[in-house]
């Protein structure tokens, strides 16, 4: 049954749209039912969270890299470019240059 359920979430909605309380509950009912033990439990739904978080942090990665990379095929600058232009006007109204 603990494989059906990781199998499940991996393939159903996946560990990232999970909640904590979601998987304690499903994890506690199981406990219940007899399936798994208190110490299976508690292995099981640090497993569970874990994976959560591992996939949540790939996702961030994802997207992050699919924004750099819409924001790259517009062609904006960057906050990099207007920081450089805006200490470059400085300068040229202070009257200095680098």
């Amino acid at each position: 049954m603990k494989d059906m359920l990781k199998k499940g979430l991996a393939l159903g909605l996946g560990f990232a749209v999970v909640s904590k309380e979601q998987i304690e509950k499903v994890v506690d009912e199981l406990v219940k039912k007899g399936e798994l033990s208190a110490n299976e439990s508690k292995e099981l739904m640090n497993e569970l969270i874990q994976k959560g978080e591992d996939q949540q942090n790939e996702i961030q990665v994802k997207l992050k890299e699919q924004v750099q990379k819409i924001l790259a095929e517009l062609n904006l600058p960057t906050k990099a470019d207007i920081e450089r232009l805006e200490n470059r006007i400085a300068q040229l109204e202070n009257g200095t240059h680098d």
